[in-house]
């Protein structure tokens, strides 16, 4: 092991121990945020009666988008006020580690939505994958992100991700949603991507006091 990789490592889990009641405090409005967007969009697709395979994966991944941006603003805001550099050692661990299942998740999605414009049907299976598999898909690879992220940070964050991976497990088994309403596959996307989301940003704002408990 070359001595400055090893101090490099050192530092970063130093810096990363020390600021855990900064970074907990930061996930809070970045929780809120996430949540309140995948409610509201559940809702909306839900009573548009967005149901074809490719408006569905459209949707969803244009969703995608508002939390992502909303959440680099707050990660931005924070850094300015911790005067801080945005691409800082630890941001860079937590990205490492987060990315690789979330990269997965968009090829494979934005594979199926080309393919479903071009009018694949998958063997007969196209409405299957793109309104049950696919979501599952989403919650598992996301909750394996957090909880890699969750290294990093506090230990509230791996068991957060161990509830999606659990969930969406669970769901595949019992075969929800089944893919026949796409009414199922917009709950069970506001459920994990919105319900969860909010409870553990709530949790988070009335537990800050009280950085052990995350």
């Amino acid at each position: 092991m070359h001595p400055e990789w090893a101090a490099e490592n050192l530092q970063v889990i130093r810096t990363l121990m020390e600021r855990s009641a900064i970074y907990r405090r930061a996930l809070t409005p970045m929780m809120l945020l996430t949540g309140a967007v995948g409610a509201a969009a559940a809702l909306v697709g839900a009573g548009l009666n967005i149901d074809s395979p490719q408006g569905f994966l459209c949707y969803w991944l244009a969703v995608s988008l508002a939390p992502l941006v909303g959440c680099f603003v707050l990660v931005r805001r924070q850094a300015l006020k911790e005067a801080e550099p945005l691409w800082s050692p630890p941001a860079r661990r937590v990205a490492q580690a987060v990315l690789p299942p979330l990269v997965a998740g968009m090829v494979v999605s934005c594979t199926l939505l080309v393919r479903t414009g071009q009018g694949a049907d998958f063997l007969g299976l196209g409405r299957k994958i793109a309104l049950s598999w696919v979501p599952v898909g989403w919650v598992i690879l996301y909750g394996c992100a957090i909880h890699a992220a969750g290294f990093f940070m506090p230990r509230g964050i791996k068991l957060f991700g161990w509830l999606f991976i659990a969930g969406g497990c669970g769901a595949f088994v019992l075969n929800l949603p089944d893919g026949t309403q796409a009414a199922q596959a917009h709950g069970l996307m506001g459920f994990f991507f919105g319900l969860l989301h909010l409870a553990y940003g709530v949790y988070l704002y009335f537990t800050e006091k009280q950085p052990d408990a995350a």
